[in-house]
């Protein structure tokens, strides 16, 4: 995970500078160039076919996880997160309004009973919620995974191709140095068999010369699509420190101090309405009333001192709702990035294809 934090940026031409030096006296591109039989127009134009059909392929299969990505269907679930942060309401832990000790029992019953049903209600949900952005934390992750892997095959399909492009150049040069020059001296003979041998030659130079160009193509298909997948990985990396960050920290801390200010809310209530009954008989048993009015005092003192304030309810809560914003906000980056990329690599598959045809 902390290795993955790190999105290394990546000099393309530096990598391009180093890979075309170390193929210049590449025993395996001089193979790959002896290889090649000048003579047949069919291996030409499958000269690096198989790397560029790859590269074609790899291009779908990021459009593929662009078009996929379970980012885009993540805003019902902040949406739905929204709403149940909207029920929280400070004033509900607040200390009662004067008058409240005149209440009677069964109205303090009911104010309890409604207290515990809103905010039991709004834990259960938050729960649900909490589930589902772990999972969506998880599948970030599986997610940055395969792009990691795709990139690097993105590199060796790139160094693929130069090494095809650099035997392409090395056929180029021989061509036209060496067997067309003969073929010209050959031609000079007047014999009508040299001068077809000639054209033929020109024309398989042109038809290699081609191919090169059109491997350079998808070179740049590669080139140019490593920064796109670096650029939606990035975006995935800002969303899980803000999940990390503003969720699945925050969350169980408002849970965890949710519970305990309930816990001590319905304490302060009970112990006000024992405190009204102890009033409302003090005048028959003075002495039981006093007793039973210290224990009251005691109870309540202990109820009072809460170890999760509401400042601190209020704090989370402020946190999960920036959270909220913060984190649509980097949603819609990473949709217009993801579109921007989805649209380039379109065009660039499409350069690739008309120049395959």
């Amino acid at each position: 995970m902390n290795e993955l934090l790190e999105v290394q940026e990546v000099d393309l031409d530096k990598k391009a500078d180093e890979v075309a030096l170390k193929l210049k006296k590449s025993p395996e591109v001089q193979k790959i160039a002896n290889e090649l039989d000048i003579r047949n127009a069919q291996a030409i134009m499958s000269f690096g076919q198989e790397t560029a059909v790859e590269i074609s392929k790899f291009s779908d299969r990021i459009l593929s996880s662009i078009s996929n990505s379970s980012v885009e269907d993540s805003g019902k679930m902040l949406q739905q997160l929204n709403a149940i942060m909207g029920k929280f309401d400070p004033k509900d832990f607040a200390e009662g309004k004067q008058g409240f000790i005149s209440k009677i029992f069964n109205k303090v019953k009911n104010d309890i009973s409604r207290l515990l049903e809103k905010y039991q209600t709004m834990d259960k949900e938050i729960s649900k919620i909490y589930v589902e952005i772990k999972k969506y934390e998880s599948e970030i992750n599986q997610t940055n995974v395969m792009l990691e892997e795709m990139f690097e095959q993105n590199i060796m399909y790139y160094e693929n191709l130069e090494k095809y492009i650099k035997a392409g150049e090395i056929v180029i040069h021989k061509m036209k140095n060496y067997i067309i020059p003969e073929l010209e001296k050959q031609a000079a003979s007047g014999e009508q068999i040299d001068a077809i041998n000639l054209q033929n030659g020109h024309q398989a130079l042109e038809m290699v010369e081609q191919r090169v160009h059109d491997l350079e193509m998808a070179k740049m298909v590669a080139l140019q699509t490593a920064p796109q997948i670096k650029l939606i990985q990035k975006g995935n990396y800002n969303l899980l420190r803000k999940i990390g960050s503003a969720f699945v920290i925050t969350i169980p801390v408002f849970k965890s101090g949710l519970i305990q200010a309930i816990a001590i809310k319905r304490q302060k209530i009970q112990a006000d309405a024992m405190r009204a009954l102890d009033e409302k008989t003090n005048e028959m048993l003075l002495k039981n009333a006093q007793n039973i009015a210290g224990q009251s005092a005691e109870i309540a003192q202990l109820t009072s001192g809460s170890s999760i304030k509401i400042e601190t309810l209020e704090k989370t809560f402020e946190t999960i709702m920036k959270g909220i914003d913060d984190t649509r906000q980097i949603q819609e980056e990473n949709r217009q990035n993801r579109e921007s990329s989805k649209q380039r690599l379109l065009e660039l598959q499409k350069q690739l294809e008309s120049k395959n045809h």
